[in-house]
């Protein structure tokens, strides 16, 4: 049994009696990232805003340079050591920010992000977030970090989710496919360039699968709320592909675990997560179907643009419905394999790859089954959960570098 595996509704935080002795002392006022919704949220599960918590590390620019002779020559894919650059950055700022948090004496910290700021010549990687201090004296001796903010966390642990740690996986790859090739496919017929699929399709899932092996470390058998970013990284043609999430701890959700190797990955919000629970299902996997096709192809579609005044341009209609339909279908084939009963909050994106006429289309979403016996603690979402807080600060006279510590840039 977790701490949170209690069946009782949450009580009212305004109605409760004073701290504890469970509260850890802190000098003066908290200063926090929470929201009024997020604090009312957080006295749900039992506790109270502390400090903002930071960390950083900055690296020059220039340790990319070092691999920029395999990225002229790359053909798409992985290059493994900007990769692992980049880890380490990300790695580094979690750490100090982890031992910000021990040393203000805070058990948990909740918004937790992982960011890539750049600065001329350089890039910040930079992790920000806010302490938590227990209200019950039972909660002090449970630890975690959490890449949910305060309304999301009530849902999670509403929903069962028993969170443990933020984790992260990220790739940095190539999309600046090699020119000759690209030539290459103004003589090629119609239709997806399967090569390029297939090197897309590998490198996508890589982040995936490091995000999972990260949650396995931390004995979890599920990642929730998984936000994925596409950021440049410094060189032309490179990009990082980063998921961050929650590792968490479901025993009600083991046998699908099972399913999908011990470990549940979604992309599902925390409000989504809470319903499907209500509704009886469990995330299964978070899927993703990417599809390469050609532009540039017979008939020389460009030339094909001066014969037209205006009206539909169906050839290029045709050939992007079936780069969707084939992404679906790589989407559908994964939940087939897996046994899901659907697959919900499919989201869809269009990249150009390299130039030349070649695109990538992608479709992502969380792959779900039906389970007896699934419940939430809740018989409803508190509307304190779901209420989005607004910017009540608006600066468009300039640029400026850095995040909202409230809410982080994701």
């Amino acid at each position: 049994m977790g701490l949170f595996d209690s069946k009782q509704p949450p009580t009212d935080p305004l109605n409760q009696p004073g701290e504890t002795n469970a509260d850890i002392s802190q000098s003066g006022p908290a200063i926090t990232g929470l929201s009024g919704n997020e604090l009312y949220c957080a006295g749900l599960i039992g506790y109270r805003p502390g400090n903002i918590i930071v960390g950083n590390s900055v690296f020059a620019l220039g340790f990319i340079g070092g691999v920029k002779s395999s990225i002229r020559t790359a053909v798409g894919g992985e290059i493994a050591q900007v990769t692992n650059m980049i880890a380490e950055g990300r790695r580094l700022s979690l750490e100090r920010f982890n031992n910000e948090l021990k040393q203000g004496g805070a058990p948990a910290a909740t918004g937790v992000t992982s960011e890539l700021i750049f600065h001329p010549g350089n890039v910040e990687f930079l992790s920000v977030g806010s302490s938590l201090y227990p209200l019950r004296e039972e909660l002090g001796q449970f630890n975690f970090t959490s890449s949910s903010d305060g309304q999301e966390l009530f849902c999670q642990i509403d929903a069962n989710y028993t969170p443990l740690d933020f984790v992260f996986g990220n790739v940095a790859y190539s999309i600046g496919i090699a020119r000759g090739l690209i030539g290459s496919f103004k003589e090629m017929v119609r239709g997806e360039v399967t090569q390029f699929s297939n090197i897309f399709n590998i490198t996508r899932n890589l982040a995936l699968e490091r995000i999972v092996a990260e949650a396995r470390t931390r004995n979890a058998n599920s990642v929730v709320g998984i936000r994925t970013s596409i950021l440049p990284v410094g060189v032309s043609g490179v990009q990082e592909m980063v998921m961050i999430g929650t590792a968490s701890y479901n025993p009600e959700i083991q046998a699908v675990a099972n399913t999908v190797g011990g470990i549940i990955t979604s992309d599902l919000t925390a409000e989504e997560t809470w319903n499907i629970t209500k509704a009886g299902y469990a995330p299964q996997k978070l899927l993703l179907g990417t599809s390469v096709f050609s532009l540039g192809i017979a008939g020389s579609i460009k030339a094909t643009f001066r014969d037209f005044v205006k009206g539909e341009i169906k050839v290029l209609s045709q050939l992007i419905y079936e780069a969707r339909e084939q992404s679906f279908n790589k989407i559908r084939a994964q939940a087939v394999e897996i046994g899901a009963d659907d697959v919900l909050g499919i989201k869809t994106y269009i990249y150009n790859v390299g130039g030349g006429g070649v695109i990538e289309f992608l479709a992502i979403g969380t792959a779900v089954k039906r389970m007896q016996g699934l419940t939430t603690r809740s018989d409803q979402l508190p509307p304190q959960a779901i209420i989005r807080d607004k910017d009540t600060f608006i600066n468009t006279a300039e640029l400026s570098y850095g995040v909202d510590l409230q809410k982080p840039t994701r």
